[in-house]
């Protein structure tokens, strides 16, 4: 195997991840206007079964339909997608409900040094640790800047990040080797699974969407749960998660924009000068050792934030 001695290989790997969190940055903006509408329950089912019907489509019909994990495998990585999908996106979207976009996008920031405590100090380096808590004193600065908010759906967000770093720990115990659109895939129809269940407690509530709705419906299926998805999968597959995630900080600083934008949510100054020190910590958070400590190699599922 021939050895890496320069950043060059990464670099479509961090552009992968980015594109990731550019497009998963506006999920909650999208998700706070369609909540008008559609109850969290129901929005997680719309939003997770066309995207499992998405992926199942894509395994079933390419080369790794003769690779699938056997139906063991299939149990456990389904676990992990009821944990890291049903159970932390049943959490985000209540969140998102009482809370608001940018609120949601700030304490996302928190989930990569959850995740880092959780997965062990193997991933642990001074520098990265110190970049991360550099991009944690940034999105402090925007927190203050934000006036009144619900405090449950605040404590809802946190939950679902407790959710999210469980399931990062769950999903790199997977042995089956199954590849991540194969892993994305089952884990997808788990979690589209458990809303369909959730769902039934919100039927006297439900109502036919209309045209804008199924367009933000089509959205968070295609783009945030599928694409998205498959960037960071592409990404994660020559950097550490520690790394990946790292680069996922960048989620509310472009959150916040949506939020402006989409959800019509103020932007101030303070904001503005947090998300800046977000960018540095991200920066920092990405140095790594000459000897290539921030590749490795590929884990089926996904791992970090997602949204």
């Amino acid at each position: 195997m021939r050895m890496i001695t320069d950043s060059r290989p990464v670099r479509l790997p961090v552009a992968s991840v980015l594109g990731a969190a550019l497009i998963w940055s506006s999920s909650f903006a999208v998700t706070k206007v369609a909540l008008d509408r559609i109850p969290p329950m129901t929005l997680g089912a719309l939003r997770f079964l066309p995207a499992a019907a998405i992926l199942g489509v894509l395994v079933h019909t390419g080369p790794d339909r003769r690779r699938l994990p056997s139906p063991r495998e299939r149990l456990f990585i389904g676990s992990a997608g009821l944990l890291g999908i049903t159970a932390y996106f049943a959490l985000e979207n209540v969140g998102v409900d009482l809370a608001s976009a940018s609120d949601a996008t700030l304490i996302v920031a928190a989930y990569p040094v959850l995740t880092m405590a959780l997965s062990g100090r193997g991933e642990f380096s001074p520098l990265r640790l110190t970049g991360m808590l550099v991009a944690i004193a940034g999105v402090s600065l925007v927190v203050r800047a934000n006036g009144a908010h619900s405090l449950w759906g605040d404590v809802f967000l946190i939950a679902g990040g407790v959710a999210w770093a469980g399931y990062n720990v769950l999903a790199r115990r997977d042995g089956s080797g199954a590849s991540p659109i194969v892993a994305t895939y089952y884990q997808t129809l788990a979690g589209a699974g458990g809303f369909a269940l959730l769902s039934l407690s919100e039927v006297d509530r439900w109502s036919v969407p209309g045209g804008a709705d199924w367009l933000r419906i089509g959205f968070l299926a295609g783009a945030c749960s599928v694409a998205a998805f498959l960037l960071y999968n592409h990404g994660l597959r020559r950097l550490d998660a520690s790394a990946a995630v790292n680069l996922l900080n960048i989620v509310p600083v472009a959150g916040l924009g949506w939020a402006v934008v989409l959800a019509g949510e103020r932007l101030t100054l303070v904001q503005v000068l947090g998300g800046a020190v977000v960018i540095a910590g991200v920066m920092l958070g990405l140095h790594r050792r000459k000897t290539g400590g921030g590749l490795r190699r590929a884990t089926g599922g996904h791992h970090g934030t997602a949204q």
